[in-house]
């Protein structure tokens, strides 16, 4: 069966769909994306998703359609492609550049495959992550908000792979820790959790936002602060998140090893917690 996508209003075959060669998000990157994940045919955290792609777009003046719209859309395609398990990636821009003075129509894309899960060992032994060479100006207005000028985050992520590490730290222009390409990042330290603060500036992420949640529901201790790189290389446990790979720990950083070198503790617990809390949203996986 061909792969079904939903474009604007409706769904089509994937080989048969297009979009404008005036189409804004193609000559200006002026769009946004949401990538989610679905378990037992239900996407996960779905609201949020949405709600936060509809909050940028009010920052960056794009053009979002209702929410009622882009939920049916999203699940339209999943259930057109027969998933349970999927990636799922919602893409609105601000359509075609035109002078009409109704203002612009937005471009709707939605995607469904098949996930492509991380190695289990990943989730015990942990990954290398190195230091990326480019970093996070607090005074771009597209800092913080999942865009579709995302060359910078890929090539970071080329960065890390050709060196064999799963992801690249960023920091701001000054100093401060802030996120992977793909990721939010969380340090451990004396059994207290540390993340960056939302405007250093990070992705809201939808993973960091329930293990923040989480971490407080089983009383651990969690501080949204400036983090240095004396803190990451300090820290007992390190571990990342985003809504593909959930919560994925670091055992090294570029040379050198967190805690043993292996998922710590409190790593452990929030990775199970999380587990719980998509089970019981979306159903238990058979």
């Amino acid at each position: 069966m061909a792969e079904k996508i939903f474009l604007n209003d409706h769904l089509e075959d994937i080989d048969s769909a297009s979009v404008s060669v005036r189409d804004s998000g193609l000559l200006y990157g002026a769009g946004l994306f949401e990538t989610m994940r679905s378990y037992e045919g239900k996407v996960f955290a779905l609201d949020e998703h949405i709600d936060r792609l509809i909050d940028s777009g009010k920052k960056l003046a794009i053009t979002i359609p209702e929410k009622d719209f882009l939920v049916e859309a999203v699940n339209k395609t999943l259930e057109a492609n027969n998933l349970k398990d999927a990636r799922i990636r919602l893409t609105v821009t601000n359509g075609q550049m035109s002078l009409d003075e109704e203002g612009p129509k937005p471009t709707v894309l939605v995607t469904a495959t098949k996930v492509q899960n991380y190695p289990p060992q990943y989730y015990t032994d942990g990954v290398l992550v190195v230091l990326c060479p480019y970093r996070q100006n607090p005074s771009d207005p597209i800092c913080g908000h999942k865009t579709l000028n995302y060359l910078p985050r890929m090539m970071g992520l080329k960065f890390a792979h050709e060196r064999r590490a799963a992801e690249a730290l960023w920091f701001s222009t000054e100093g401060k820790l802030a996120e992977g390409c793909i990721s939010n990042i969380f340090l451990v330290k004396d059994k207290k959790l540390f993340t960056p603060k939302l405007d250093t500036p990070v992705l809201a992420g939808i993973i960091r936002k329930a293990v923040i949640a989480l971490a407080k529901n089983n009383s651990i201790e969690i501080y949204q602060e400036d983090l240095t790189i004396d803190d990451v290389l300090g820290a007992d446990e390190i571990f990342v998140t985003n809504s593909i790979m959930e919560i994925m720990p670091v055992s090294r950083i570029e040379k050198h090893i967190i805690g043993d070198g292996k998922a710590g503790n409190i790593t452990r617990l929030l990775y199970d917690k999380l587990k719980e809390l998509i089970e019981s949203q979306c159903g238990k996986s058979k």
